[in-house]
C-alpha cells in the first residue's frame, strides 16, 4: 500500500521483484482507514521519475490497446466481460487528467465515459443507484466513471444531504450493488486519487493565475476546501466499508501527475491480463475462404 515508506520501496526496487501494484495499493478489506498515513507524494513502485514513466507508458499503451481488442472481440462471441474504472478524489485530484491520457489508450469506440454532477430532478426521484445503473458498460466495453455513486456517501455526508440512518444503509447497497456486477462479469476497478492539501491549493491557484483555466474554477471549490477534514473522514469510511474482494479500493498517491498516470495504467493492464480476454474462433472453413477469395477475378 501507498504509505510513507516510500524511501524503503525505492531501496528494493533494483534488487528485489517487485509484487502487483494492484496488490500494493489496495486497500484491505475490512481494515480501518487513515488517510493521513498515506503519503499523496509517494511513489510506491515503478518508475522514479517522469521521463521514465512517459517512457513505460508507451509500452503500456500498447498492451491495454491489444488487451482492450480482444476483450471487445471476446464479447462478439457472447463473452459478458467487461471492466468499469471508478474514479473518485478531491477537487483537482486528476480524475479528468486520469480520463485524458491514461483511456487516451483505448480506441474510443469501445469507451463508455460518464461523469457524475448534480442529480436532476429525474434522478433525484429515483433511488441513489439508478442513475449509474443506466451508464454502466455493456459487454466488451471499458466504462469509465468520474465520480460515481460514492458521491452519495460522501457530498451527501458532508454536506448532510440525508438523514444519517439512510446513509448508514448506503454502504451495504453499494456493496450488495457491486457484488452484483462482479457476478455478471464486470471487473470493477476503483482508484481513489489521493492529493495532499497544499497540492490542492497549488493546483487551484494554477488555475486562477491561468485565464484559459478559469472556466475549471469554481469558487465552491474554496467552500469545499474548508471542509477538508469532513471529506477526508468521508472518503476514509467509504474506503473502509466498501473494499471488498468483488470490488476493492485502490489508492493512488497522486500529486505527481506522471506517477497517477503510470499507477492507473498499469492497474487496468494488471487487471485485463488477469481477464485474459481470447479472440473468438472463426466458424469458417479458412483455406476454402482463402481459395474462393483468390478465384476472383
Amino acid at each position: 500500500m501507498a504509505k510513507t515508506a516510500a524511501k524503503k520501496e525505492k531501496k528494493k526496487r533494483p534488487d528485489q521483484p517487485q509484487a502487483a501494484l494492484r496488490e500494493l495499493l489496495r486497500v484491505p478489506e475490512g481494515e480501518a482507514v487513515d488517510l493521513c498515513s498515506y503519503d499523496s507524494r509517494a511513489v510506491p513502485a515503478g518508475p522514479e521519475n517522469k521521463a521514465a514513466a512517459l517512457d513505460d507508458l508507451t509500452r503500456l499503451a500498447e498492451r491495454l490497446a491489444g488487451l482492450q481488442d480482444r476483450l471487445y472481440a471476446a464479447s462478439t462471441a457472447g463473452d459478458p466481460r467487461r471492466l468499469l474504472l471508478v474514479l473518485q478524489g478531491m477537487d483537482t485530484s486528476g480524475k479528468g487528467g486520469t480520463v485524458k491520457h491514461v483511456i487516451g489508450h483505448f480506441n474510443p469506440a469501445g469507451c463508455r465515459v460518464r461523469g457524475f454532477k448534480t442529480p436532476t430532478a429525474e434522478e433525484r426521484s429515483h433511488p441513489f443507484l439508478w442513475r449509474i445503473k443506466h451508464a454502466l458498460p455493456q459487454p466488451g466495453e471499458i466504462g469509465i466513471f468520474d465520480r460515481s455513486h460514492y458521491e452519495d456517501v460522501l457530498i451527501a455526508r458532508v454536506r448532510e444531504l440525508v438523514p444519517r440512518r439512510d446513509l448508514s444503509r448506503r454502504y451495504g447497497q453499494i456493496n450488495r450493488f457491486e457484488q452484483g456486477l462482479a457476478d455478471r462479469g464486470t471487473t470493477v476497478v476503483k482508484v481513489f486519487l489521493h492529493i495532499g492539501y497544499e497540492e490542492q491549493r497549488a493546483r487551484l491557484l494554477a488555475r486562477l493565475d491561468n485565464p484559459d483555466k478559469h472556466w475549471k474554477f469554481d469558487p465552491a471549490d474554496i467552500d469545499d476546501r474548508a471542509l477538508w477534514p469532513a471529506y477526508q473522514e468521508a472518503y476514509e469510511l467509504a474506503l473502509e466499508r466498501c473494499s471488498t474482494d468483488a470490488a476493492p479500493w485502490y489508492v493512488v498517491p497522486s500529486d505527481r501527475k506522471w506517477y497517477r498516470n503510470w499507477a492507473i495504467s498499469t492497474l487496468l493492464l494488471e487487471h485485463l491480463e488477469a481477464m485474459d480476454p481470447a479472440y473468438p474462433k472463426g466458424e469458417f472453413d479458412v483455406g476454402e475462404a482463402r481459395e474462393r477469395l483468390l478465384a476472383m477475378p
